[in-house]
Order: C-alpha cells, then sequence, then structure tokens
C-alpha cells in the first residue's frame, strides 16, 4: 500500500472516531424517543438528536474526506482486504448520494423525518390520515428530492428507494417475485379456509400481566443466545432493534394485556436483528461498514428466528415448560400440541405485526403496490387509506373499521417508502438458507434441544460473516449456491399448512 493510501485512511479512522459519537448520541436520544420519551417533549429531542446528525453528516463535507473517499475508491485495486474494499465502495456510495447535499439541506431533510413521526402518532392515536397526510407528502416529496441529487441514479424513482435498502433489488423482479406467490398462495389461502379443522384458540386473549410477558420475553432472549451484557431490552409502540454501538444493541417489544404471543413473536423476531449485529464481524466496527447489511438481509434473520424456527414444532416443545410455569393460570388447560397449532393458525387480520406467517405476505404486497403508486403520482395522498382499504378487501377479505388498524399501523413511512418489500424478500432467503443449514446438521434437533449455539455458529459462519461485504444476489447465492427464489418459502408454506389444516 502506497503512503498516500495510507494516510487517507489514517485520516478516515480517525474522523470516524469522531462520526461515532456524534452518531451513538443521535442514536440514544431516538431510541429514547421512541420508548420513554414524555410527549411535549419530543419536538425538542427531534432536534437535538437531528443537530447531532448533522454535525456528523458535515464531518462527511469536509474536502479532506471527500478527497481521501475518491482516492479510496480510485485505488481500491491497491486495499489489502474485503473490509478496506467495503469501505471504499461505501464511502463511493455515500458521495454519490450526498455530494449534492449540503449540511443545511441535511439538516432540513432529517426535521422532516423527525416531525413525520411525531405526526404518525397523533394521529394513529387519534385515528386520523388526515393529521399525518402532510408529513407524508413531505417524507414523499423529500425523498424525491434526496434522489434527484444523487450523481448516479436508476431512471424509475421507486427502484432507487429500494436500492437504498436492498442494493439491487428492482421492481422488475419484485413483481414478477409476488406475482408467483399470489398465483400460489391465494388458490392455498381459500383451500385452508374451506377447511374442517378446528384449531383452538381461546387460550390466546386470556388476560396476561407485562410482568410475565416481561419475565418470558427475558427468558426468549436468553434461550435464542442474546447477550445481556451487550444488549437490553424495553418497550415501546411500535417494536424495532436498534444498533446504538458495537456493545449496545437494544431491543424493544409491546405488551398486550389480551394477547400474549404478539409480545412473544415481537421479542423473538427483534432478537433475531440482535443477533446478527452481535455476531458480525469485529472488523465490521474497525473499518466502520457495520452498516453495510440490506434490511432484506436483516429481516431474513429476525424472521428465521420468529417464523421458521420460533413457529415449529420443536421450538413449541422447547419453551413450552417455560409458558407454563410463567402463565400457569392462563395454560393450565392448554396441550403443548394445542399451543403449537395456536401460534400457526391462519386467519386474515389486517395488523401487518399480527398477522400469521402464511397471509403476512398480503400484508408486504399490499404496502409494495401502495408504495410505487405513490412514488409515481398514481394516488393522491389523501386517497392512501380508501387505496388500502381496498387492497385489503381484495386480498384478504377484511376491512379496517379506522384509519389505525389501517393505513397508520406501521410507523415506516414516517421514515421512508422502499422497506417494506425487505420484509418478504427476507422470507425468500430465510427459507433458502435454512434448507442449505439443513444439509449440515439436523436443525429441528438442535431446535427440540434448545442448542441454540450450533445453530448461532452456522448462522455467523454462512449467514453473518459477509453480509456486510456483498450485495444481496451474491451473498445468497454463496450461501446456497442459488439465485434469490421464492420456491423455497412458497414450498415450506405449502407443506406446512397442508399437513396442519389437514388437506
Amino acid at each position: 500500500m502506497n503512503a498516500q493510501l495510507q494516510n487517507h485512511i489514517d485520516y478516515l479512522m480517525k474522523t470516524f472516531e469522531e462520526m461515532e459519537h456524534y452518531a451513538n448520541a443521535a442514536h440514544v436520544l431516538n431510541f429514547d424517543l421512541e420508548t420513554i420519551c414524555p410527549k411535549k417533549a419530543m419536538e425538542h429531542q427531534g432536534e437535538t438528536a437531528a443537530f447531532l446528525s448533522n454535525q456528523a453528516f458535515k464531518l462527511t463535507k469536509a474536502p479532506e474526506f471527500i478527497a481521501a473517499s475518491e482516492y479510496l475508491w480510485d485505488h481500491r485495486d491497491e486495499l489489502e482486504n474485503d473490509f478496506q474494499t467495503t469501505l471504499a465502495f461505501q464511502l463511493h456510495m455515500n458521495q454519490v448520494r450526498t455530494k449534492n447535499i449540503t449540511p443545511e439541506m441535511d439538516k432540513e431533510f432529517s426535521l422532516v423525518f423527525q416531525k413525520a413521526y411525531i405526526d404518525w402518532l397523533e394521529a394513529k392515536e387519534k385515528s386520523d390520515f388526515s393529521l399525518f397526510a402532510p408529513s407524508l407528502k413531505a417524507v414523499r416529496e423529500t425523498q424525491l428530492k434526496q434522489v434527484e441529487l444523487w450523481t448516479e441514479k436508476q431512471p424509475e424513482a421507486y427502484n432507487n428507494l429500494l436500492d437504498q435498502f436492498e442494493r439491487g433489488m428492482t421492481m422488475a423482479d419484485l413483481d414478477a417475485i409476488f406475482g408467483e406467490c399470489k398465483d400460489r398462495l391465494i388458490p392455498l389461502l381459500k383451500n385452508i379456509m374451506a377447511s374442517k379443522k378446528n384449531i383452538r384458540t381461546d387460550f390466546l386473549s386470556r388476560t396476561v400481566t407485562d410482568a410475565q410477558q416481561a419475565e418470558f420475553s427475558r427468558y426468549l432472549l436468553e434461550t435464542m443466545g442474546f447477550d445481556f451484557t451487550r444488549g437490553a431490552f424495553t418497550t415501546t409502540e411500535h417494536p424495532f432493534t436498534d444498533g446504538l454501538a458495537k456493545d449496545d444493541i437494544r431491543v424493544t417489544t409491546h405488551y398486550y394485556p389480551n394477547a400474549f404471543t404478539s409480545s412473544m413473536y415481537s421479542i423473538i423476531h427483534e432478537g433475531g436483528h440482535a443477533l446478527f449485529e452481535m455476531f458480525q464481524p469485529a472488523e465490521n466496527y474497525t473499518w466502520n461498514i457495520d452498516g453495510g447489511k440490506t434490511m432484506g438481509q436483516h429481516e431474513s434473520v429476525s424472521r428465521f428466528y420468529e417464523n421458521i424456527i420460533g413457529r415449529s414444532r420443536e421450538y413449541i416443545h422447547l419453551v413450552y415448560p417455560k409458558a407454563k410455569e410463567i402463565f400457569a393460570e392462563q395454560l393450565s388447560d392448554v396441550t403443548e400440541e394445542e399451543l403449537y397449532e395456536a401460534v400457526n393458525t391462519v386467519t386474515p387480520s389486517l395488523i401487518r405485526t399480527e398477522a400469521d406467517e402464511f397471509t403476512y405476505t398480503f400484508h408486504i404486497i399490499i404496502r409494495y403496490e401502495l408504495e410505487k403508486a405513490i412514488i409515481a403520482g398514481e394516488i393522491d395522498i389523501a386517497d392512501v387509506p380508501a387505496a388500502w382499504n381496498k387492497k385489503y378487501q381484495e386480498y384478504l377479505g377484511v376491512t379496517p373499521a379506522n384509519d389505525a388498524e389501517g393505513c397508520l399501523q406501521d410507523v415506516h413511512w414516517s421514515m421512508s417508502l422502499g422497506y417494506f418489500p425487505a420484509y418478504a424478500i427476507g422470507n425468500f432467503y430465510n427459507a433458502m438458507y435454512w434448507n442449505r443449514m439443513k444439509e449440515d446438521f439436523d436443525v429441528a434437533k438442535a431446535v427440540k434441544e434448545g442448542d441454540f449455539a450450533k445453530i448461532n455458529g452456522w448462522m455467523t459462519e454462512h449467514v453473518w460473516k459477509k453480509a456486510d461485504r456483498q450485495a444481496p444476489k451474491e451473498w445468497i447465492k454463496e450461501i446456497t449456491g442459488r439465485s434469490i427464489t421464492a420456491d423455497d418459502f412458497l414450498a415450506y408454506l405449502e407443506a406446512k399448512y397442508s399437513a396442519l389444516y389437514q388437506l
């Protein structure tokens, strides 16, 4: 490595240290904002978080930083390892997307998203979309403005938004793969609904306490290998995971007194995200590339633990004794088989985060189709609730009674459009690498025995190790030897639910 290249790297490493302080402080404030911040303090706290983020952004606008970034990209063939070349790529993409954005513009954009979150909270609480509509319009306009300022971009605006969350994924990819999902899942859903199989679910709505749910949540995180010396959990309106720093990974859940499995699967899902952060190579933090994972990669892991593992017969066998201990009164007359069937029952419903594993894909397809229309200007923002309700009736045969259980249920549109497809893409990835995992060891046996060290070890080596350093399509092909396909996921659903519903 030549001396000039090394000097540029040294400068970048020093700058990253300073940026990390601002970024970490902003993360802490945002975490507080979404958990325990008093309502009247939200606006000010949001402004402070935006200020801190803007300070970090300003460091990337220094002429020295830009010069160092461009030099690394131009001399990437001289770099010594994948971590350095990934850093060069990430810095290049940062320049592509921010070169024409001034610190003043960046702060303005941040405030749009901060206000959108606060407006969404109020709108959801009052079940009134009109309170959020101006902010959703501002989010759309801000994202389009940001993309327009990129120095490299695709012709279709929505493809650029997709690329931010799932690098290399396009509308053409998703239209084809979602089309296959509809072709195979719609007829199967009709057969399931016509099945005479009776699944008992009455006990799922029995009243439980927050304390019981908190105890069970901690047990579930411990079981899956969550490191409490590097992580913590609490509650929020909309569950999320935040990697504040290398040794500070926080997850959240939400407790409902009459739906204990909601927090159960919420914490398993968020715990999956946390494991991804905890088990990534330490070099990712050293080289400041730990944010290189795509949302599809991340959601593949969270939904792998939540569904393929967490809703399996073997997992229910594993956690059933503890569930009976904690929820002694509520589960006193419930068998292990009844619990397994109940957490896998198929019921077309309104709320994405509460949706069963089978119908979940339809929730994503609905959002994907609406996002495309919003970005393309094919639907007025004011008409979103009606369009939402129409699609829910079309795909799932249910219609929201109000905006809170309709288009205001998710927080995501206060932050961006283009994220939602990642949830379904994650399902396609994880079904593929689950099949690959089964070639190496008896996964069902490991789950039944609670041997998550074996499962997490395999995930570390095959799934987590290179995620930040590979484009998703390259990543999944190296893991499985095949290009992304929905077939593994659809075959998994067809086999599991045909058996469950005795089709």
